[in-house]
């Protein structure tokens, strides 16, 4: 299968495209890699500088499936630059889905987020759940998947509301819960815990990357969400103090969101994550010890597209 990633470059995409080139398909990758390249070449995989705001045609020649996890990640770097978020989500989202119709792609696979559900205190917050986004991020997800949706005629549309992603990458990320606080208590002994009731649904990058081969050869259509971990970021301090000796210290937070995904529906149709916050924890914690991982500004994306800026 011949395959366009988004992104492929960044986070997920550093775990999955070796994936995708393992089970024989041919990839093309399209980042702008503002946070580096840490793919290995490959005799299938071909890497373009690009940017998803302005698309060449010829990137989508030939390609059977697009998987778009290109975006402005995370809150504060959206918020940073909302104009640019808008740029690179929505509108470039609307770009690729018009490019894919137009040179016959069958099937695109759009990386969501689970926060677009916003602060909910339903037990279960089910793909039906009413959408009520809080941040621009989550926002310009909800306006990206409806436009997805309106192609549906014309593609197999999935959609994937992911939960926080932990565990380690090529292109690490520091700045997101559970690797922040891993690496806070291997560098300094005490994990800042804001606020730590807030419940929050966690997703190990293997079990996440996993899901997306998932559905590349399923091909079922629909939202799903992919969350199969729900803790408090309290719950999330104690399982880092388990693993690395370390105290928690608790500060007021002004981040309300707060849910619990149910994943029923991808585990309804087959998917089996492997993997626990646990495992994430422990894996980092032996390569942070065996020095393959350190605590690096290029690894935080708000202290990279700031530099950027500047």
């Amino acid at each position: 299968m011949n395959i366009l990633v988004t992104g492929g470059c960044g986070y997920k995409g550093s775990v999955l495209v070796p994936k995708l080139l393992n089970k024989g398909n041919k990839v093309t990758v399209v980042d702008i890699m503002w946070f580096g390249n840490f793919l290995p070449s490959h005799p299938h995989l071909n890497i373009i500088q690009g940017d998803i705001r302005h698309l060449e045609d010829h990137w989508f020649k030939h390609i059977d499936t697009v998987i778009h996890l290109a975006s402005v990640a995370n809150d504060p770097c959206s918020e940073l630059n909302p104009k640019l978020s808008w740029e690179v989500g929505a509108l470039a989202t609307m770009q690729l889905a018009d490019c894919s119709t137009k040179n016959g792609v069958k099937q695109f696979i759009y990386a969501s987020s689970g926060s677009v559900y916003g602060v909910s205190d339903a037990p279960q917050v089910t793909e039906d759940t009413f959408l009520d986004p809080i941040t621009e991020y989550n926002k310009n997800k909800m306006v990206s998947e409806r436009v997805l949706l309106s192609y549906a005629n014309d593609l197999i549309v999935q959609i994937v509301r992911p939960a926080t992603v932990c565990g380690y990458s090529p292109r690490m990320r520091l700045d997101v819960s559970v690797n922040m606080l891993t690496i806070q208590a291997l560098k300094n002994g005490l994990v800042t815990v804001f606020g730590g009731d807030q419940i929050r649904p966690n997703i190990h990058i293997d079990d996440i990357t996993d899901l997306y081969i998932f559905l590349l050869e399923k091909q079922y259509s629909g939202i799903f969400n992919a969350g199969f971990e729900n803790l408090s970021i309290m719950d999330i301090a104690r399982e880092v103090t388990g693993v690395v000796n370390a105290e928690i210290k608790v500060t007021v937070s002004n981040d309300p969101r707060s849910y619990r995904v149910n994943s029923d529906k991808i585990l309804n149709i087959g998917f089996k994550p492997k993997k626990r916050v646990k495992n994430a924890i422990e894996e980092l914690v032996s390569l942070y010890k065996k020095g393959h991982l350190k605590d690096e500004d290029r690894f935080y994306n708000l202290r990279c597209m700031k530099s950027l800026n500047e």
